[in-house]
């Protein structure tokens, strides 16, 4: 950096905080084809990106099943537990868009193919008939959900800051719905 100090121009270098690595902040100028994976990511991406796969299909399993039993759902007193289905099959769709806008991000593709979603998913599609049924299937799969996410965000540890926030968004949403299934049951 130059500046001028009198008449005379004089010459000072910027300090580099201590412990960055200038290096790898250069090379991450390179590769441009990588998109947000630069050369420092230390993740196992393919496994990463299987990972979130499953995770997007479990979302993809509780949208069908909570729109199911929104549609289904019928009874002048079950209006409270129709909308409440409805916000969570909203916000399981917010959950896998999210999911497969990470995987894009690590340079995967995400799978939605309906041939294998099931198989993929970690929840259970439900086609319950009776409403207590339908909430008892919910609680079983936002469980499920919440403990595949608290697994994956063990696994991740510190290697992929940014998945590991996802998941823990995501899995504090899975929380609240299961509280919400749990006040619901008779």
């Amino acid at each position: 950096m130059q500046y001028l100090k009198g008449s005379i121009m004089t010459q000072t270098s910027v300090e580099i905080p201590a412990g960055i690595d200038t290096a790898a902040i250069r090379a991450a100028a390179k590769n441009l084809d990588d998109g947000a994976v630069t050369a420092g990511y230390q993740g196992d991406r393919q496994e990463l990106i299987t990972l979130l796969n499953g995770a997007l299909a479990t979302e993809l399993v509780c949208i069908a099943r909570y729109k199911r039993h929104y549609y289904t759902v019928s009874g002048r007193d079950n209006g409270t537990i129709k909308a409440e289905f409805l916000e969570h099959a909203q916000q399981e769709q917010e959950h896998a868009d999210w999911l497969a806008e990470r995987i894009v991000q690590l340079n995967g593709k995400p799978d939605f193919n309906p041939a294998t979603l099931l198989a993929r998913s970690h929840a259970e599609y439900d086609d319950s008939e009776d409403v207590q049924s339908m909430v008892r299937a919910n609680l079983i799969a936002e469980r499920v959900a919440i403990e595949s996410y608290r697994q994956m965000i063990v696994k991740i540890g510190d290697k992929d800051p940014t998945t590991r926030h996802l998941l823990i968004k995501i899995m504090a949403v899975e929380e609240e719905h299961a509280d919400d299934m749990r006040d619901l049951m008779e």
